[in-house]
């Protein structure tokens, strides 16, 4: 079951509820007992390697070809 984390907007308390996806939006009460809560916004980041102590990999667009037409892309 996945973790939100919460801040209270009354006494500015961070806290953390844990509960399904589907009551995510619902209200809910700082620990001090305060009604006043926003959801804050959790961002994760999934890696693929659990490699301790490796470098991540670390993939790079290819070049852009030249800037406009007449500059590599074949529209002249």
């Amino acid at each position: 079951m996945p973790r939100y984390e919460y801040r209270c907007r009354s006494c500015g308390d961070t806290f953390d509820l844990t509960r399904p996806m589907a009551e995510s939006s619902d209200p809910a009460t700082c620990p001090s007992g305060h009604d006043d809560t926003v959801k804050l916004l959790t961002t994760f980041s999934v890696g693929g390697s659990s490699n301790s102590g490796a470098t991540p990999n670390v993939v790079q667009a290819p070049p852009m070809a030249g800037g406009g037409c007449c500059g590599g892309g074949g529209c002249c």
